[in-house]
């Protein structure tokens, strides 16, 4: 071969190479994008890993993508920092809250957030080591109960709903409130306040205690170790999947909100736990 056509064989295999080179480049950056038809877009949602957590990971496995969504499941273990990774950009949504909670963090914290409809209710519940039946309930008993304001109201109700409490319709009443009132508290109760996820390890050291139901679920519980149960019936806080109002991947947040309102969903839900310590709600 002369040296003019071995040069020209080698402009063509840069020229290739090239080529090559720059299909990938668009390629992965594509991947990350959000703009062009057929793009992967990966969503970091934030989740407690009961169940939202199993939720998500069914999503992920089965229906995420063939909708063009890749998604990374970052677990929580309690209920503040979900909403702080999401304010400061570390994920793109999450999925752990009821939109009580969500409107009172937002007064407090100033979050800027968007949400979708109930995907899920996790029945609150009162468990005991000691006693059988919630009329065994003496004056002077100790009640574990949650510390956050939103979820421990949600238990006060609960409380007041099976006759441990007095408290008025609709009232916006704090444990120290309750616990230093006669009217409300006629039993005397005794509260010991707690985070979430150490409420069902307190069970020992006290008589009774209100525990979500994720945080049940974590422990090994179920409704049907509960002495009393939350109604579904008319219950504002379903689960919500939650997102930054002004995020620039609203349209793939949307599709998984969609998703997790699919008949596949709520099959899930409904095979997985049969004991009906999660119901759809839609």
């Amino acid at each position: 071969m002369s040296i003019r056509n071995r040069l020209f064989a080698a402009a063509a295999v840069v020229s290739v190479s090239a080529l090559a080179l720059a299909g990938c480049s668009s390629d992965s950056a594509d991947s990350s994008s959000q703009g062009a038809s057929g793009d992967t877009v990966t969503l970091k949602v934030g989740a407690s890993p009961t169940p939202h957590g199993k939720i998500l990971t069914y999503v992920k496995d089965n229906l995420a993508k063939k909708e063009g969504l890749n998604l990374e499941i970052v677990e929580f273990q309690d209920y503040v920092q979900p909403n702080a990774s999401l304010k400061s950009g570390d994920i793109d949504a999450n999925f752990f809250q009821t939109v009580p909670y969500l409107e009172e963090q937002s007064k407090k914290q100033g979050f800027d957030f968007d949400h979708g409809e109930g995907i899920h209710l996790e029945p609150l519940g009162i468990y005991s080591s000691k006693l059988t039946d919630i009329k065994d309930v003496k004056d002077a008993a100790t009640v574990g109960i949650i510390n956050d304001p939103t979820n421990q109201a949600r238990a006060l109700n609960l409380l007041s709903h099976v006759g441990l409490l007095k408290l008025p319709e609709n009232a916006d009443l704090n444990v120290a409130e309750v616990a230093a009132s006669r009217e409300y508290n006629p039993k005397n109760l005794v509260f010991l306040q707690v985070e979430g996820p150490q409420l069902i390890r307190s069970l020992d050291d006290v008589d009774i205690a209100v525990i979500n139901g994720n945080f049940a679920q974590s422990g090994g519980k179920s409704p049907k170790d509960a002495i009393a149960l939350e109604s579904t019936e008319n219950n504002p806080s379903v689960n919500v999947l939650v997102w930054n109002a002004k995020s620039d991947k609203l349209e793939a947040i949307k599709k998984l909100d969609a998703l997790l309102h699919s008949d596949e969903v709520r099959a899930y839900i409904e095979k997985t736990w049969p004991d009906k310590s999660v119901l759809p709600a839609f």
